[in-house]
């Protein structure tokens, strides 16, 4: 095999392998896997061959697996296990690149966070990181930060290589073609940089990965310590994980939270049982209740935010707060490029973790049939 380096590791079929062994490429950081690790129960049901009306005729969730370049595929239902897969080498304890997944365990720290006292959602950013007092981010709250709805001009178009999302991936390595003499060495320098607004704050949606590098960098500025470890302290060790996990970081040894977290597939659903229980996991409440709640609301002001979007046309029954997708009031979606999801649909008691190695970032041939089946799966079970 070709050596796979940060140069091509993106390249397909390249990222098959890379997604599942991010730390030989990249610098990353660990959250330690816990010394009493929570082992899921499993229930086995046949889901194989349930056939669904996919974007062209009928199809069996066999094939939807087969044909979407999945590496891992777990369901749990009612707390446990009753289908899980993995394909392309993947095991229970191999670590697989989140990309955006990465994104809602900031929202749900900051939740845990607010209720600590450490910082308030209404919180300007520039309260906790002045270096960006005269940048885009003037004014722009946590919580506008949270809800993907801040002033700052971004381009988060994965189809354009040269758009802003790959040039801010490219201070942690992602895109070593785009880094000059004079680029932004670390994430917060990257941010410094951003002087342009496209709106007003709390004027629309627009989905931009820098907001979640905001927020995380915010919290650390917040409680005085590192991301890493508030994270770890608040969340990871909460969850009893079976697995370490890894995060990609930038050259100050800031971890990329917009993109850059790898785990296990059944850590993951520890992480989505957790928000189908309302925060609660093996019944200690990790995320405060209201957090969730407030997080599954159906105001009318975010779902206005969302349809001014052109996301609106791609996710019509979504909207977006605390850095997660939300459907209607017992549904969430956790969504990462290349095809990475975790599902939790409360009503149901169902949670859907899919890993997988997708050629193309957004691909929505293949995007949408994954969650026409995930959808008939619910339905289903």
């Amino acid at each position: 095999m070709k050596e796979i380096t940060k140069d091509n590791w993106l390249t397909p079929p390249n990222n098959r392998w890379s997604f599942q062994n991010m730390s030989s490429i990249f610098d990353t950081t660990k959250l330690e896997k816990s010394p009493s690790p929570f082992v899921f129960s499993h229930k086995p049901e046949s889901i194989e061959a349930f056939e669904f009306e996919g974007l062209n005729g009928k199809i069996t969730i066999r094939q939807m697996l087969n044909e979407s370049f999945t590496d891992a595929f777990l369901v749990l239902k009612n707390s446990e296990i009753v289908f899980e897969e993995y394909q392309n080498n993947m095991s229970p304890k191999s670590l697989h690149l989140m990309n955006s997944v990465s994104k809602t365990f900031v929202g749900m720290l900051i939740g845990v966070l607010a209720e600590e006292d450490k910082l308030s959602p209404n919180d300007e950013v520039i309260q906790y990181i002045p270096e960006l007092e005269k940048t885009a981010f003037q004014g722009t709250t946590i919580q506008h930060a949270l809800d993907m709805s801040a002033a700052v001009k971004f381009s988060e178009h994965y189809d354009d290589g040269d758009s802003k999302f790959w040039h801010e991936a490219a201070v942690v390595g992602w895109r070593p073609d785009l880094e000059k003499g004079s680029s932004p060495k670390t994430l917060l320098d990257y941010m410094s940089n951003l002087k342009e607004t496209s709106q007003k704050n709390d004027e629309k949606f627009d989905y931009r990965t820098v907001l979640t590098n905001l927020v995380a960098l915010a919290a650390e500025r917040a409680c005085g310590e590192k991301f890493q470890t508030i994270l770890q302290k608040y969340i990871w060790d909460k969850l009893h994980a079976e697995y370490d996990a890894k995060i990609v970081t930038d050259k100050n040894g800031f971890p990329y939270m917009g993109a850059g977290m790898n785990a296990s597939a059944r850590d993951l659903a520890k992480f989505g049982l957790m928000l189908m229980n309302n925060g609660v996991f093996n019944a200690t409440q990790v995320v405060p209740a209201s957090w969730i709640q407030a997080t599954l609301s159906q105001d009318e002001k975010y779902k206005n935010n969302f349809l001014k979007s052109e996301y609106a046309l791609r996710l019509p029954d979504f909207h977006y707060r605390n850095q997660t997708w939300v459907g209607d009031k017992s549904t969430m979606l956790c969504l990462g490029i290349y095809g990475q999801a975790i599902l939790v649909d409360q009503k149901n008691k169902i949670v859907i973790v899919k890993l997988s190695s997708h050629p193309e970032p957004d691909d929505p041939i293949i995007l949408g049939t994954t969650f026409l089946g995930i959808s008939a799966l619910q339905e289903k079970l």
